[in-house]
Order: structure tokens, then C-alpha cells, then sequence
């Protein structure tokens, strides 16, 4: 199949010639289309016409089987637009705009440079989350290790304490049967 011309890179008139290199071109802002319909050539193939339509054009018509949904329900994102141009491969080899309904009965999709530069904004922000979670960790791993220190300290002077304790108990045990004795002599004295 040999290379076909593609429609929208050609000019948008049905009244340019190849004399008149000066046509308005109207601004128009970005959409994502649908390929409604495309008529081939039965005999080599060759594409004679193409209607693109908005991806909101038309209904969403729910599919239902016999015993309920056949798939789960998602929200649909057709609005029934009527915004679609049609174009045909004309005689002397050009593509002509037969049909062009300019107006969306909805707002149009954000451009492609906008979404990408929204994403750009999101991973920026997930980046920077991400730092301060990662200096969050570094700072939280930190304040654990002073607790773990702390903690051995306290151990340390609690084993220390437990050590002068148990001495002090066993003085007063040695010193018991002393005290004893001394008190009973001063009970015989008297």
C-alpha cells in the first residue's frame, strides 16, 4: 500500500489553490478525537475519507448481558458532542474539508503540554515529599539512638544503684548479730 497523505497535516479549505498561499487559519485549541469513520477505495485500498469526531461525542450505551452487567460500570466520558470535521480525498488529489462542526458542548481537555507540566508539579511534590520523609526517617533513626543511649544510662546507674543497695543490706545484715549483743549487754548493765 503505497504512503497516503495524511489529513490534517494538508490545508484546511475546500477553496486554497495551489496559487493561494495566503489563507486564514483560525486558531483552534487541542482535543482528543475519535476516528468515527473511514472510507477505503474497494479497489487498491487507499483511504478517500475520514470524519474524526471528539472523544465525547455520542452516549456511552451501557452493555448488558443476561444476567446482569457484563462489565463493571465506569463512569462514562461521553457528553453527546457534536464537534467533528470530515475531510475526502478529492479528484486532483487533495483533501478537502467537506464537514466542520466547530463547537464542544463541554470544556475541552487540558492541551497535553498543560497535563504534562501538571505532572511535572505532582512529581516535584512527591519529590520533595519524599526528601523530608527520608530526613524525616534520618532525624527519627537519630532521636532513637539518644533514646537507646539515654536508656543505658539509666540502666547503667539503676545496675549501679541495685549493686550500692544490695551492699548497704548486706552491711546491715553483718552488722545485725553486733546489734544484738550490744543490746542485750545494756539490757543485763541495767
Amino acid at each position: 500500500m503505497e504512503d497516503e497523505e495524511d489529513p490534517a497535516a494538508t490545508k484546511n479549505s475546500s477553496n486554497n489553490t495551489d496559487d493561494d498561499d495566503d489563507f486564514d487559519i483560525e486558531p483552534r485549541e487541542g482535543f482528543v478525537m475519535r476516528i468515527m469513520s473511514c472510507r477505503r477505495s474497494e479497489k487498491d485500498g487507499k483511504i478517500l475519507a475520514r470524519r474524526f469526531g471528539c472523544n465525547k461525542e455520542g452516549h456511552c450505551v451501557s452493555i448488558r448481558g443476561k444476567f446482569g452487567s457484563v462489565r463493571k460500570p465506569r463512569p462514562s466520558t461521553r457528553e453527546g458532542c457534536k464537534a467533528m470535521i470530515h475531510v475526502k480525498y478529492d479528484r486532483s488529489g487533495k483533501w478537502v474539508i467537506t464537514k466542520f462542526v466547530k463547537e464542544h458542548n463541554h470544556p475541552l481537555v487540558v492541551s497535553p503540554r498543560e497535563a504534562r507540566q501538571t505532572l511535572d508539579e505532582k512529581d516535584k511534590r512527591i519529590q520533595e515529599l519524599t526528601i523530608e520523609l527520608r530526613n524525616k526517617k534520618r532525624l527519627c533513626a537519630a532521636y532513637r539512638e539518644q533514646l537507646d543511649a539515654f536508656a543505658r544510662i539509666v540502666e547503667e546507674h539503676s545496675d549501679q544503684i541495685a549493686k550500692k543497695v544490695e551492699k548497704v543490706v548486706n552491711n546491715l545484715k553483718e552488722f545485725e548479730p553486733i546489734d544484738r549483743e550490744l543490746l542485750r549487754s545494756s539490757q543485763d548493765a541495767v
